[in-house]
């Protein structure tokens, strides 16, 4: 049983667990943020839907 091939294997499979669980926290913060502006969004879509007569109407002169 080769020991230091044993080593290198163990090492790269922890390394792949950090990148994998680096690369899922980025994937977290970016679903936190996109869920922070649709939040957002719908905070400004029901202040418009509270007063449905505004931006409705405009003039036009032909």
């Amino acid at each position: 049983m080769d020991i230091a091939a044993l080593s290198m294997t163990l090492a790269n499979i922890e390394l792949g667990d950090r990148i994998g669980t680096a690369v899922l926290d980025k994937a977290l913060e970016s679903a936190e943020v996109a869920g922070a502006s649709m939040i957002q969004m719908m905070d400004r879509s029901m202040e418009l839907s509270v007063n449905p007569g505004i931006g409705g109407n405009f003039d036009i002169s032909v």
